[in-house]
């Protein structure tokens, strides 16, 4: 059993994106980092000398961040809503 399956992805691009096919949004990709980005921290709690997991979690936090630079450049109102739902700024 995956962390990740079908299911799950589908339920978080119904509840991020516009709708269960909706795979390409950056609200969708953003959401499903932040969900691979929390799994991966969790491993790494346990596996601190885990350095493959190490150098794939750093490559998400760039994916997403790279998401959010373009979503924040092209619908400053849709940014917001998401790092608001995510809760990503403190």
């Amino acid at each position: 059993m995956y962390y990740l399956d079908s299911a799950k992805k589908k339920e978080f691009f119904k509840k991020h994106g516009k709708g269960e096919a909706d795979t390409g949004s950056p609200e969708a990709q953003v959401a499903m980092y932040s969900f691979r980005i929390a799994h991966l921290t969790e491993h790494l709690k346990e596996n601190r000398k885990d350095y493959n997991t190490q150098r794939a979690l750093v490559n998400l936090v760039g994916k997403r961040r790279k998401a959010l630079d373009y979503l924040m450049a092209k619908d400053i109102t849709r940014y917001r809503a998401i790092v608001k739902e995510l809760g990503l700024r403190r």
